[in-house]
């Protein structure tokens, strides 16, 4: 019996279903662009998002670092949140790699307001790192996986056009977004000049990223790709799983957003404190008494119940499809009792 495992939608485990597509896929060499199934699967994903072309990538962090290299050239500036996944979370690979100078500006409201759009966008001048590039994360992780509107993320792209800017939305988790605004992710991605989403998040499928934008565009990502050592070869194998994710796993994201809405109010009444986010996807954040938050999560580990240790008290909980409403219910039971010390 699997323990209940809230540390990320990343530890999902591929279904009996989606395992028989893998098992059965036609494969090819897809660097040659000879694989069927990787074929199919660009395909699609590009017609859902209303784009010309995608690649499939192995992960959405080689998916944001191909996108941005794909945009700026060595020397020029990405404007990207502070609290961003990009910033935050992926080693730096657009400094590190492609040269690319990361503006910070304040993304806590989950957005980029385009008065800090317009503050790095700064006169041509040989001391500046022109700003090429904005960047934009929906849901967005560290802000409680808030769930930007089509509307609030039209402002600052809007700001971004201004300057004459290139937008990039990494939209790792963009069907969930969807899913809590009930709209269509073309919505989404008719903002953008290039959207990058996860296959092997709320969507289930054991690896892999797909990035999308114009057929130009996807060919010089498709170089860069290549220069990360992305190039797949029999990925129709994986690509299977991503095919099958897209066909059977968006419609049912409300089911996790509606699991984590139990939990925030199973830890609410129980007297722990919960961030409140205004358009809550399936990402539950809440603090823990000092006296109980250190190891937490070893003695709920002991119980069944996995997550991450607390970062300065703030513990993150996030549901998924291997996440019935009976386990997000006993998470809720174990957590109180453990801090309660029962």
């Amino acid at each position: 019996m699997y323990p209940i495992d809230l540390k990320s939608d990343t530890v999902t485990r591929p279904s009996k279903a989606m395992r028989e597509a893998m098992f059965n896929a036609e494969v090819g060499d897809d660097v040659y662009g000879e694989d069927p199934t990787v074929n199919l699967l660009q395909e699609k994903a590009a017609a859902i998002m209303g784009m010309e072309a995608s690649i499939f990538l192995p992960s959405g962090t080689m998916g944001n670092l191909a996108a941005i290299l794909a945009h700026c050239g060595r020397g020029e500036g990405a404007i990207i949140g502070v609290n961003s996944h990009i910033y935050i979370n992926e080693g730096g690979g657009l400094a590190a790699l492609g040269g690319v100078v990361p503006l910070t500006v304040d993304d806590s409201s989950g957005l980029v307001p385009p008065s800090e759009i317009d503050d790095n966008c700064r006169p041509v001048n040989v001391h500046f790192a022109p700003a090429r590039l904005l960047c934009l994360e929906n849901t967005h992780n560290r802000c409680g996986g808030l769930a930007a509107s089509p509307a609030e993320m039209k402002v600052s792209a809007d700001g971004a056009r201004k300057h004459g800017l290139a937008v990039h939305i990494d939209g790792a988790r963009i069907f969930n977004a969807a899913a809590a605004w009930k709209c269509d992710v073309k919505e989404y991605a008719s903002l953008a000049d290039s959207i990058q989403f996860c296959l092997s998040k709320g969507l289930g499928a054991p690896i892999g990223s797909m990035l999308c934008g114009s057929k130009a565009y996807i060919g010089r990502a498709l170089h860069w790709r290549k220069k990360l050592g992305g190039g797949l070869r029999q990925a129709g194998i994986m690509a299977a799983a991503g095919v099958y994710a897209l066909d059977n796993n968006t419609a049912r994201l409300s089911e996790d957003h509606e699991n984590a809405a139990l939990i925030t109010k199973g830890l609410s009444d129980g007297g722990l404190e919960v961030e409140k986010i205004s358009v809550p996807t399936n990402m539950v954040y809440f603090h823990a008494p000092a006296a109980a938050a250190g190891d937490l999560h070893v003695r709920c580990a002991e119980k069944g119940l996995l997550f991450n240790a607390a970062a300065g008290g703030r513990i993150r909980l996030v549901t998924h499809i291997d996440v019935s409403r009976e386990q997000a219910l006993r998470a809720v039971e174990i957590i109180l009792e453990e801090v309660s010390g029962k």
